[in-house]
C-alpha cells in the first residue's frame, strides 16, 4: 500500500487519532435502500471496520437518482473525516455521461479509499426462451428480427449497459424495457413478460439455483463461485466480453490524506476477515481489495469504457 503519511501530515494524524480514540461515530452513506445487496456488503464491512478503528461506523441509506442523492450528501458533509460513501458504477463511472448537471463532480469531489466489491452480471432467460447456452440464445435472439426485448434496473444500470455491449458484440438487435430496480426487472423474467436479462448475483441467483431462471452464461472473466457450473460468455464464443456492477469506498475530498489511509488500513483488513468473506459469498459477491490508487486506476478505466458505450448507443435520462 502506498504511504500516504509525510511529514507535513504528522500533526494531521495526530489529530485524527484521538478523534478515532474518542469513539466518534464515523456515517457510510449509501446510495441504496436498507435490504439491498448494497447495503448488504456496507453493514458487513462495517461492521469488520468498526473494530479497526476503534468507532462505530453507522451505515445512513438515501436511496434515489442513481445515488445522485446520497453522493451530494456526502461531498457536503460538515464532517470530513468522519464520513465515507460507497459510491459505484453509476456515480463514478456512468452519471457523469448520463445527466447535463450533477450535483457533484465524479473527479474532485471524492477521494477514493479502496475498492468494496463487484457483482458478477449472468445473462438469465425465462422459461419460454428455447435456450441452454450462447449460440443457441444468440440463434432464437437473431431468428425473432428485431423483436427481443429485454429487463433493466434501469437506465444507465449495469444491467442496461452491459446488455448494449453484449448486443453490440454479438450482433443482436433489442429493444431495452427499463425497471425501476433489479427487483421487478426480474419478477417480469420470472413471469414471461420479458424473456432476458443481465441480472447481477445478489439479485437474481436465488432464482436461478432454485431453477426459476435458466443462466446461460455468466459476464465475469473466469467462472464465479456461487455458480461455478455456469461457463462464461467469453468461453462460449464471445471473446472479450466482460462487465460487472462494482462499488468503492471514497471519502469527501476535504478530508486528509491521513484519513484515507487509515480507512484504507481498515476496509483491507475488513476485506481479508473470513466473516466478511462468508457474507460476500452468501451475496454471491467478490471482494476487491486494494490502495486507493488502484481503485482511481480502475474507476479511469470503467469510464472510459462505459462513457463510450453510452455514447455510442446515444443514452440518455429522460
Amino acid at each position: 500500500m502506498m504511504r500516504f503519511l509525510t511529514t507535513g501530515l504528522v500533526a494531521a494524524t495526530l489529530a485524527f487519532t484521538a478523534s478515532a480514540q474518542s469513539g466518534k461515530p464515523i456515517e457510510w452513506v449509501v446510495g441504496y435502500a436498507a435490504g439491498g445487496g448494497s447495503d448488504a456488503v456496507a453493514r458487513a464491512t462495517a461492521e469488520a471496520m468498526t473494530k479497526t478503528l476503534g468507532a462505530p461506523v453507522i451505515v445512513n441509506n438515501k436511496p434515489g437518482a442513481a445515488t445522485n442523492i446520497a453522493a451530494e450528501y456526502a461531498v457536503r458533509a460538515k464532517d470530513l473525516e468522519n464520513t465515507v460513501f460507497t459510491a459505484d458504477f453509476a456515480t463514478l463511472a456512468v452519471n457523469p455521461f448520463l445527466f447535463p448537471k450533477l450535483p457533484y463532480s465524479a473527479e474532485k469531489d471524492l477521494k477514493p479509499v479502496g475498492l468494496l466489491a463487484r457483482f458478477p452480471l449472468v445473462l438469465v432467460v425465462g422459461p419460454q426462451v428455447p435456450a441452454s447456452n450462447w449460440k443457441e440464445f444468440a440463434a432464437w435472439a437473431k431468428a425473432q428480427n428485431g423483436a427481443v426485448n429485454y429487463a433493466s434496473a434501469g437506465v444507465g444500470s449495469p444491467h442496461h449497459l452491459a446488455t448494449e455491449l453484449l448486443a453490440e458484440q454479438g450482433g443482436l438487435k433489442l429493444t431495452h424495457v427499463a425497471y425501476k430496480g433489479a427487483a421487478p426487472a426480474v419478477a417480469d423474467v420470472l413471469g414471461g413478460q420479458v424473456p432476458f436479462m443481465l441480472v447481477d448475483t445478489a439479485s437474481g441467483n436465488q432464482f436461478v439455483l432454485s431453477g426459476k431462471l435458466k443462466a446461460i452464461g455468466v459476464a465475469s472473466a473466469q467462472r464465479i463461485a456461487s455458480l461455478p457450473n455456469v461457463p462464461t460468455l467469453a468461453e462460449q464464443g464471445l471473446a472479450g466480453y466482460e462487465a460487472y456492477a462494482w462499488q468503492g469506498l471514497t471519502v469527501p475530498a476535504g478530508a486528509t490524506d491521513a484519513t484515507v489511509a487509515r480507512y484504507s488500513k481498515a476496509l483491507q483488513e475488513a476485506l481479508a476477515s473470513p466473516t466478511v468473506k462468508a457474507r460476500y459469498d452468501a451475496l454471491g459477491v467478490e471482494g476487491l481489495p486494494g490502495t486507493p490508487e488502484q481503485m482511481a486506476a480502475y474507476v479511469k478505466q470503467e469510464r472510459e469504457r462505459w462513457g463510450r458505450v453510452i455514447r455510442t448507443n446515444n443514452i440518455k435520462i429522460d
